[in-house]
Order: structure tokens, then sequence, then C-alpha cells
């Protein structure tokens, strides 16, 4: 049987092309299967996994354990914000502790850059990044990758914009990562000063013209703006953002061609897009989320399959 080339999900730069190729194909496999009447697998029965979230999130959290029970593994939820860690206990103590319950498997969101790297070092356990700060956001990028081949056919080839904070956004180097590894074209679109400095060092063209940049893509991924993250102002008015950035219904229908509208969620409904974008034909969020689902089934499971 083919497996991954690594034992942990730490980021898209630690894949190779077989890799995606292998969680896509293992996704379509429990995609079939999560749109059964009979939804789980007995796959990973003897594996227990403990999602622990530092920051919060609804979606991913949701989404990983919906994936983990429908491969029938143990699952222990814990929420940093009622924990130990208050109280000053450490990163590796608080996992060390959860480890010590013969947990197999980590799925860890963190707000510091590398916290999931700096644990693969120190545990005997498989870590998944469910997202580590501004970093990386593996399944996810994943996820609007399978999304995108499911829609077009194929990923390589493709134009794809990403669109909005590029600066904080962990789905957006995932993504530019995943998306050169299966050879599209890819450009960000953003105000300056939410664009990195050397962005371009990454094989990725800058457009700060959103019609220019909707007018070459195929695909526009359109980021939420991180107002957690945003220590300062970047942009004068929320109002003036969606002026230049947001995309709207009638923008995408005076477009001489049909693009694929994506999201990673939640959406800032009337800031980044509009209503009508969101809920239109050529929107494919809410099949992000199920495919999100399936291709976590996948991950872990392949991941599982390197424990021994």
């Amino acid at each position: 049987m083919a497996e991954l080339s690594v034992k942990h999900l730490l980021g898209i730069k630690y894949l190779n092309e077989k890799d995606i190729h292998l969680i896509f194909e293992t996704a379509d496999h429990f995609k079939e299967v999560i749109n059964r009447s009979i939804k789980k697998v007995p796959s990973l029965r003897d594996i227990t996994i403990a999602n622990i979230f530092f920051e919060n999130s609804t979606r991913t959290k949701l989404s990983f354990e919906l994936a983990e029970k429908r491969l029938s593994a143990d699952v222990i939820n814990f929420s940093a914000g009622q924990s130990s860690v208050k109280k000053g206990e450490t990163l590796i103590d608080t996992v060390n502790n959860i480890l010590s319950m013969k947990v197999d498997m980590v799925v860890m969101r963190h707000p510091n850059p590398g916290a999931g790297i700096f644990l693969s070092k120190h545990v005997n356990a498989s870590i998944v990044n469910a997202g580590d700060g501004a970093h990386e956001h593996p399944t996810q990028a994943l996820l609007d990758s399978y999304s995108i081949r499911e829609k077009l056919g194929d990923v390589a080839g493709k134009k794809v914009v990403i669109v909005g904070d590029i600066l904080h956004s962990r789905v957006a180097l995932s993504n530019i990562f995943a998306l050169k590894l299966q050879g599209a074209e890819v450009k960000v679109c953003g105000p300056k000063t939410l664009l990195p400095k050397h962005i371009e060092s990454l094989g990725v063209s800058v457009e700060t013209d959103l019609r220019k940049a909707l007018e070459w893509c195929d695909v526009a991924n359109m980021l939420r703006i991180q107002n957690e993250r945003l220590d300062i102002s970047y942009f004068p008015t929320t109002r003036e953002y969606t002026q230049q950035f947001g995309v709207n219904k009638k923008m995408l229908d005076s477009l001489d061609k049909e693009i694929v509208i994506m999201h990673p969620g939640p959406i800032n409904r009337g800031v980044e897009i509009t209503s009508d974008v969101a809920d239109s034909k050529q929107s494919i969020i809410l099949n992000q989320v199920e495919n999100g689902v399936a291709v976590r089934m996948a991950v872990i499971y392949l991941l599982a399959s390197k424990i021994k």
C-alpha cells in the first residue's frame, strides 16, 4: 500500500506531490463513505486521537472531530481556555499528560508559529497541525486544492488568485505551497499593507487591482480580514477595503468568463464577498466544508497507518 513520506502533518512544505495525490485518492474513497446512509468505517477502532486547541475554532475543530468519529477512533477534546495552561503549565507538560493517557495522535491548533514542529520533536505521537499562528494550516490548503480538483478536474495549470489579508493568513501560505506543488499559477491580491514584503520569492505574482486579478484567474480564494490579528490599522476603514477588494455579484457577472469563488470561512458577509456571491452557483464554499471532512479523514487514516 502507498504511504505518506511523513510521520506528521506539520505543514504543506514538508509534503511532496505524491503525498498530495495519495491524500486526494484516499479522500475520494472517504467522500463516498460519508455520502452513504451508514457514514462510519471501523478503520481506526484502536486509535485514540486528542484534539488540542489553544485558539478558538469552530469549523476546523468540528470537521476534525467528525472525521475522527467517522473513522471510529476514540476522541478526546481539550480546550486550553478551560485548562491548566491558564495556570502556567507548559505545552510539553500539557501534551505529555494527555499522551500518558495512551493517545496515538494529536491534532493541535496553537497561536505560536512552529508549535507543531516543536511538539513533534518532543513527544512520541503523530502530530497534525490544525493551524499554528500566521504560519500554516495544511488541512485547509489540502481541502481547498481538493475542491478545485473536484470542480475543474485538475489543479495543474489553473490560475488561482488569493485575495485579502495575505500577511496574517496561514491559509494563504499553505495554499501557495500546495498550489505551486501541483503546478498551478498563483497570484496574491490585497492592500499593499497586507502583502508580505518578499512574497514573490515563493513563486507567486502580486496584483493590487482586484478587477485585473479576477479577469486573469480561474479561481478566486477570498480570505477573511483577520481582525483578531490586526494589532494596528492596515487600511482606513472596512468600507474602503470592501470597495477596493470586496467581490459582489455585479462584478462577477461583468467578467467575460465564469470563475470559481472559494472562501476558507468564516465569511464576513458584505466585506470580502456579498451574500449573493457566497450563495451563487459559482461559489464552492459549502463543497469546501464537506470536502474538509473527507480530506481530514484521509490525512488521519494515512498517518495512523504509520503508527507502530
